[in-house]
């Protein structure tokens, strides 16, 4: 009769438990900061007020004050036919299909702070900054006219 013994291996010392949960918990916030750009990318805001611009909702929100703004050179524009104003470089943002935000370069090489959900309807105004902002609004004229009436004495 043949009869198995079964050696067992000595168990891994504790500390190496500690790479699971460094892991888990790296995968914990990547999940949660995915989550929370999800809601905030259906969330942004943007607010006109004697001011300036809020845009708010996501992590390159802010407020940028009237005087900063060069509303005699906004417009409004499609970015599928205004190929010089069209994102070339994403510098520090996010960029998925139909949801661009945070700084980008331009194909002009402008630098940009974009909020960009539909490229056919965009306001674009620019900065005495140094960059332009470009929002999709449903309304992208009647935003740049509400900046326009708040900068009128």
């Amino acid at each position: 009769m043949n009869a198995s013994t079964v050696f067992p291996m000595i168990p891994a010392a504790t500390r190496s438990l500690w790479f699971f949960a460094i892991i888990g918990l790296i995968l914990v916030a990547v999940l949660l900061l995915m989550g929370w750009l999800a809601w905030s990318m259906q969330h942004v805001r943007f607010t006109v007020s004697n001011e300036g611009l809020r845009l708010q909702g996501d992590l390159y929100g802010r407020l940028i004050p009237l005087k900063s703004l060069k509303l005699d050179a906004a417009v409004v524009t499609n970015l599928n036919t205004d190929q010089d104003h069209q994102p070339k470089w994403r510098t520090m943002g996010t960029a998925l299909p139909g949801y661009a935000a945070g700084w980008f370069k331009l194909r002009n090489g402008e630098k940009a702070l974009l909020f960009v959900t539909d490229k056919t309807r965009v306001a674009r105004i620019p900065t005495t900054e140094g960059y332009t902002v470009m929002v999709s609004v449903s309304e992208p004229a009647a935003l740049i006219d509400a900046l326009r009436q708040q900068r009128a004495p």
